[in-house]
């Protein structure tokens, strides 16, 4: 069964997809930008300001489907320029502090509204 999750303390999509979607025990979180949800502005000058902010935004979903960051089992950090690697890692770790999940990070050619960061997860519902 699939269920849609919403809500409005992360930016909306800015496209035709869900913010997230659940299927069986697992999420699926649609990759995050550093948008400020009450302005739908990017959040930051920087690919760690804007990591900072996506990832707020990647808690506000969880917490709508009722989980947290311990519930991720997998990430995928898309970067504008992979030279922006290490700070980004800095403001990861800030969130993911133990039984870190399993990520893959990339350089992109391009990223929605020129971010410099977006990030998606999957977790388990438990």
């Amino acid at each position: 069964m699939k269920n849609i999750i919403s809500t409005d303390r992360a930016p909306k999509a800015i496209g035709p997809y869900s913010q997230a979607v659940t299927a069986g025990n697992l999420v699926f979180i649609s990759g995050q930008l550093g948008l400020d949800p009450s302005t739908g502005k990017l959040q930051g000058n920087n690919a760690a300001e804007q990591a900072e902010q996506a990832l707020k935004n990647l808690g506000a979903i969880l917490g709508a489907a009722g989980i947290d960051f311990g519930h991720v089992v997998k990430t995928t950090v898309l970067l504008a320029d992979i030279k922006d690697f290490a700070a980004v890692n800095e403001v990861y770790a800030r969130f993911f502090t133990a039984d870190h999940p399993a990520r893959a990070a990339y350089q992109a050619a391009g990223l929605p509204l020129g971010a410099l960061v977006e990030i998606e997860a999957v977790a388990w519902l438990g």
